[in-house]
C-alpha cells in the first residue's frame, strides 16, 4: 500500500508539507510555514503539526524540497531540531534552507540533487527531481516511483514559453512518465480561478523597460525578495540606464548577496550603493530595490510610506509594488498604497499596470495541460484554499478524467492506494503550530484567546497592602490600566473607592490567605467596574503584605 499524507497546504495558501507513506517507509515533501493573520497577536510564524512523523520517527527516511520559498522550507528547522533525517534539494534550495538552519542554530544532513537524476530515499522510495519555471532559480517537481506506482508532485511551477533564465518546466519527462503510467498527479491549485494563461516574465521585463524609460526621478521597486528571476532583470536594466541599486530590508540584501556568491546575480559590485547614500545621489541615478510588498509592517516599503528611514519619497519618485495581495492580506496592501499616495510620488501597482507583475503559478489552462500531458489515474488537487483545490478538481473532470479517480483531500486526510486504486482510508493529526519566529516558544490556543480578550477589553493592575499580622487594609487597592478608554481610566479612582469598601468587609480569615484575598480583590473590583461600564476588563492582583 501506499498512503498520501497531506500535513498542511490542502485548505490554506502556505504551510505545504505531503507525506507518502509506503512499506513501513515515510518521505516529506517540503516543510513550509505561513504567516499570521491580524488576529493572532505576538505570532510570528505558523508551521505544521508534525505529531504523525513524531510518532513514526524510526520509519521518516528523507524530506525532498521544491524549492526556497519560506512556505516550502519555513517549517524546516522545527522539524530537523526534533527529527534530524537527510534533506534533498537543488542546490539554490538548499543554500536558502541552509541559512534559515543556521539562525536558529539547527544542524542538517543536506544532500545536493540535480534534475533527471534519480535517487533513493530508503528503499521504498526511487525520486527524480524535473524543473519547472517558477519565482525562484531551481525549482523543480518530483517523479516518485514505489512499488504501487508512480507518484507526480508539481510543486509550485508554471508554463512560461521564453522564462528569463531559459529553464522551461519540463513538461517532456512528466509525459514520458505519464506514458510509462502515473498512479496519482498532485498538482498546484493556487491559480486554479484565473481563465487566461499566467503571462510570461517577459512582459514584466517589457513592462520595467518603459518605465524607466518614463521616469526622471527616483524610482523604488516592492517586490518579494525571493523572485530573483526579477532582481535579475531590474538590475540588468539599471546596468543598462545608468542607475544604481540600494537595497532594502533584510530578507532582499541577504538573498542578493547569496546569489551573487552562487553566481545567480553576475553584476558588479559598482552597481550597488547603501541605502543611507540614496538621498545625496541624483534622483534620476538610484533604484531602491525593496522587500514589503504585502504591506507587512517592518519591511522596507512600510518605512517609506510612513517617512522612516533615509530614504524620503517627494513628487517625481515612481514607486512600483511588482506582486498581487496573498489572501488574507488585501487590507493591508490597500492601507500601504493609500499612505504612499499620500506621500505624493506616482504609485504603480498590478491593479492599475498589469504588466509590473505576473504570476509563478500556472493558472486554469495550464493546469489542464499538465493533466492531458501526465493522464494521472488518479488526481489530488495541492497548494491552496479550499475553493482553489475544488475548482482544479473540475478543471480534471473535465479533462475526461473518471470520478473515482478524482479525490479532494484536506490536512490530514489519509488518501490510501492499492492495486491501483485510491481510496480515503482515515485521518492523522494534523493542525497549525503558533510560534515565535526566535523558535524560542510555542503560542497556545489558549494564549491566543487571553491576548485577544486583553486587546478587546484592557487590564486593570490592582494593588492592595495589608499588616502581616491583622490582616489589616493598609492601602488600596491602587488602580492603574491599560487599554481603556479616556472615561473608563477617569472612573479608576471611584472604583478604587468602591472596591476598598467591598474589601474591608471581607472576615480577616479570607484576608489572611494569599489566594483567597487575590481572588477577592479582583471580585471586589470587577463588581464596582460593572457599575460603570458594560465591558469585563481583565483585573490582575497583587497583595503586598507588611
Amino acid at each position: 500500500m501506499l498512503h498520501v499524507i497531506p500535513l498542511g497546504g490542502l485548505g490554506e495558501i502556505g504551510l505545504n508539507a505531503m507525506v507518502l507513506a509506503c512499506r513501513g517507509e515515510l518521505l516529506l515533501i517540503d516543510a513550509g510555514l505561513m504567516f499570521p493573520s491580524a488576529g493572532m497577536p505576538g505570532v510570528d510564524i505558523i508551521v505544521p503539526d508534525f505529531t504523525h512523523l513524531k510518532r513514526n520517527a524510526a520509519q521518516f527516511k528523507g524530506v525532498v524540497l521544491t524549492h526556497g520559498h519560506e512556505d516550502h522550507i519555513g517549517a524546516l528547522p522545527y522539524l530537523l531540531d526534533e527529527l534530524p533525517v537527510p534533506v534533498y534539494g537543488t542546490r539554490f534550495t538548499l543554500a536558502l534552507a541552509r541559512n534559515r538552519l543556521e539562525e536558529l542554530g539547527v544542524e542538517a544532513d543536506l544532500r545536493e540533487i540535480e534534475p533527471r537524476s534519480p535517487f533513493k530515499v530508503g528503499t521504498a522510495f526511487t525520486v527524480e527531481a524535473t524543473r519547472v519555471t517558477h519565482t525562484v532559480p531551481d525549482a523543480v517537481g518530483y517523479i516518485v516511483r514505489t512499488p504501487e506506482g508512480t507518484i507526480i508532485h508539481t510543486g509550485d511551477f508554471k508554463l512560461d514559453p521564453d522564462p528569463i533564465d531559459g529553464l522551461k518546466t519540463d513538461l517532456e519527462r512528466w509525459g514520458e512518465a505519464g506514458e510509462e503510467g502515473v498512479l496519482c498527479l498532485l498538482s498546484d491549485s493556487t491559480n486554479s480561478e484565473l481563465v487566461d494563461e499566467t503571462g510570461s516574465e517577459r512582459v514584466v521585463q517589457t513592462t520595467f523597460e518603459r518605465l524607466f524609460h518614463e521616469t526622471k526621478g527616483r524610482i523604488v521597486i516592492a517586490q518579494f525578495s525571493s523572485n530573483l528571476h526579477r532582481v535579475r532583470h531590474i538590475l540588468s536594466l539599471c546596468e543598462r540606464t545608468g542607475r544604481l541599486v540600494a537595497l532594502q530590508g533584510r530578507s532582499m540584501v541577504r538573498n542578493v548577496e547569496l546569489a551573487r556568491e552562487m553566481g545567480y546575480l553576475q553584476v558588479p559590485d559598482s552597481l550597488f550603493v547603501h541605502i543611507d547614500s540614496v538621498p545625496k545621489l541624483a534622483p534620476h541615478r538610484v533604484v531602491v530595490l525593496t522587500t514589503g510588498a504585502q504591506g507587512e509592517p517592518r519591511a522596507g516599503l512600510t518605512q517609506l510610506a510612513h517617512g522612516d528611514g533615509p530614504v524620503r519619497l517627494e513628487p517625481g519618485d515612481l514607486v512600483i509594488v511588482s506582486a498581487r495581495p496573498i489572501p488574507g492580506n488585501e487590507r493591508s496592501v490597500g492601507a500601504l498604497l493609500d499612505q504612499l499616495h499620500w506621500r505624493g510620488a506616482r504609485i504603480v501597482y498590478a491593479q492599475v499596470e498589469p504588466g509590473v507583475h505576473v504570476s509563478g503559478h500556472a493558472s486554469r489552462p495550464q493546469q489542464r495541460r499538465v493533466l492531458d500531458i501526465v493522464k494521472p489515474r488518479h488526481f489530488v488537487p495541492v497548494h491552496g484554499e479550499v475553493r482553489h483545490l475544488h475548482r482544479h478538481l473540475t478543471t480534471a473532470r473535465e479533462s475526461g478524467m473518471a470520478p473515482e479517480g478524482l479525490l479532494l483531500a484536506h490536512d490530514g486526510d489519509v488518501v490510501t492506494f492499492e492495486e491501483g486504486r485510491g481510496r480515503f482510508s482515515g485521518s492523522v493529526p494534523s493542525g497549525r503550530i503558533l510560534r515565535e519566529r526566535s523558535g524560542s516558544g510555542v503560542v497556545t490556543p489558549e494564549t491566543l484567546v487571553e491576548r485577544n480578550r486583553l486587546a478587546e477589553t484592557g487590564m486593570v493592575a490592582a494593588v492592595v497592602v495589608l499588616r502581616r499580622d491583622t490582616q489589616a487594609l493598609v492601602a488600596g487597592p491602587q488602580l492603574s490600566g491599560q487599554g481603556l478608554s479616556p472615561d473608563e481610566q477617569g472612573v479608576l479612582p471611584r472604583i478604587a473607592l468602591e472596591a476598598k469598601a467591598y474589601f474591608e468587609e471581607l472576615n480577616p480569615q479570607l484576608r489572611g490567605d494569599d489566594a483567597l484575598a487575590r481572588e477577592e480583590l479582583v471580585r471586589a473590583v470587577k463588581r464596582a467596574f460593572k457599575q460603570h461600564t458594560t465591558r469585563r476588563t481583565l483585573v490582575v492582583p497583587l497583595v503586598v503584605r507588611v
